[in-house]
């Protein structure tokens, strides 16, 4: 009794600890995204916006580094390294395939591309890592979609498919392959989640910089007039993107790839809330109905975990019960026959 009534509290503990770290990365993927969307329309480039922004996640990364004494892990990553090179090339590859796309073709087009990543994760998961999905998990996965495209209020007479929106597809092909890459590189190779975070955000500040030099962009930046809440804008943005480190990967580390990104999906949800209540965006009825849409989809998908979970406990007990009863029977038989 008293051992069931622990576990339970080990549980509860869990999953409050599971339900912290997903809303924390919803917050922070839209804090990041309304920092950077003002970043890249206060400096005119989209490159010198990731690299200021990523600059001032450098500094709060390495606060957070040396504070929990993992800074020196950084250094002793040895053939590791090599794998999470692989990972800041994949995150710079996603933002600026995503910006070529934004810069030659729609934004209607552009937004629901963006969004195949979700699909591309599912069939990554059940064709490369025969992870089961269930025909419940791909139908709240296409309604969750649908009430994104809701949310978003894309206009469709304006969309239309042409080359350059194989930018997009490339872009959510990058974002998928970079979610497991780090799901690899944290199970098998038994990477740090912060060291990730750390040399991803390096890589990627790296290229960055080398991007902004080749398109001219200091020179644009040396005639910006920075004001104190400019900094501060920019610090809030490096802010938002440290946190998305803290929370996305270890949510990686917990959670399959696939419903990482369906939580994900609450970002533009949160981001249309946070645009109405501070932007004096409009709100109508296909933005409640896509609202209402994504939270019963996501409520779905957590119902059948939860009846999935409470399948495998009891089988798990049932077996248990069974070792237990025929461990008995047989001392019983080896004490009588003895």
């Amino acid at each position: 009794m008293r051992i069931s009534r622990s576990r339970d509290m080990k549980t509860n503990k869990g999953t409050a600890a599971d339900i912290f770290c997903i809303v924390g990365m919803i917050v922070a993927w839209t804090s990041y995204y309304l920092a950077s969307d003002w970043a890249v329309e206060f400096t005119g480039s989209a490159f010198a916006a990731g690299m200021l922004l990523r600059a001032g996640a450098l500094i709060f990364l390495t606060v957070y580094m040396l504070a929990r004494g993992k800074f020196a892990l950084i250094f002793k990553q040895g053939k590791t390294a090599l794998v999470l090179l692989v990972i800041g090339v994949l995150g710079y590859m996603l933002d600026t395939f995503a910006n070529l796309g934004f810069r030659y073709g729609s934004v209607g087009t552009g937004t629901v591309l963006l969004k195949t990543d979700i699909l591309m994760a599912n069939v990554v998961a059940a064709l490369l890592f025969r992870e089961r999905l269930y025909a419940s998990d791909w139908v709240a996965t296409a309604v969750m979609l649908g009430g994104v495209i809701m949310v978003l209020d894309i206009d469709f007479t304006s969309a239309g498919f042409n080359w350059y929106d194989l930018f997009f597809i490339a872009s959510a092909a990058s974002v998928t392959a970079n979610a497991f890459v780090i799901k690899e590189a944290q199970d098998r190779l038994g990477a740090d989640s912060d060291v990730i975070g750390y040399y991803n955000n390096f890589v990627v500040l790296v290229l960055f910089t080398v991007s902004a030099l080749a398109a001219g962009d200091f020179r644009t930046l040396g005639e910006l007039r920075f004001e104190t809440w400019h900094v501060f804008a920019l610090l809030g943005g490096g802010l938002g993107q440290t946190l998305i480190y803290v929370f996305y990967y270890r949510n990686l580390r917990r959670h399959a790839v696939w419903v990482v990104k369906l939580y994900l999906l609450f970002v533009p949800v949160l981001t249309c809330a946070a645009g109405v209540l501070f932007f004096d965006e409009a709100f109508g009825w296909l933005k409640a109905a896509g609202m209402v849409l994504v939270l019963g989809g996501a409520a779905a998908i957590a119902l059948r975990g939860k009846i999935n979970k409470g399948k495998i406990v009891r089988k798990d007990w049932e077996k248990e019960e069974y070792s237990r009863i025929a461990a008995k029977g047989e001392n019983y038989e080896t004490h009588t026959t003895g």
